[in-house]
């Protein structure tokens, strides 16, 4: 079967032309293993909008450069969005940047049964955090 093929099994063209999403390309892009173990850290994070900090944490054979370039080929095919706190709403010493799934591509995923909430949510709780990420984890997030 052709790659193209199987994504006509999510009943929807390969691209929207509402806003250009190409469904193809972006599960082509998510389903990379190391963008998807990024993926399935975004999905099972507490509040479902992690840092690059806490993403290395999680994913320690990936460097925070490397994780950076995966988010970016993520935002490219807008299977995620950046946020990110206002200069003065900056706390020194903590994260100012964080990533989420959009809409489109949580649309897309839960059409296809990929990266359940549920699941990932269990399997992030279960790591064992050190108390600098247990802080992160905590503090709050841009507003959406």
């Amino acid at each position: 079967m052709r790659p193209d093929t199987a994504v006509a099994t999510t009943q929807e063209p390969r691209q929207n032309a509402d806003n250009g999403f190409d469904t193809w390309r972006a599960l082509q892009k998510a389903t990379d293993k190391k963008r998807a173990d990024i993926l399935a850290d975004i999905v099972g994070h507490p509040k479902g909008m992690p840092s690059v900090e806490e993403l290395e944490y999680m994913n320690p054979p990936l460097s925070d450069d490397a994780i950076r370039r995966h988010l970016k080929t993520l935002e490219g095919v807008d299977v995620v969005r950046e946020r990110e706190f206002e200069p003065g709403e900056r706390l020194r010493d903590y994260p100012y940047k964080f990533y989420e799934l959009t809409e489109t591509a949580r649309d897309l995923f839960d059409r296809n049964g990929l990266f359940p909430e549920d699941a990932w949510r269990r399997q992030y709780r279960a790591v064992e955090k050190t108390a600098r990420i247990r802080e992160i984890e905590e503090m709050p997030r841009p507003e959406t």
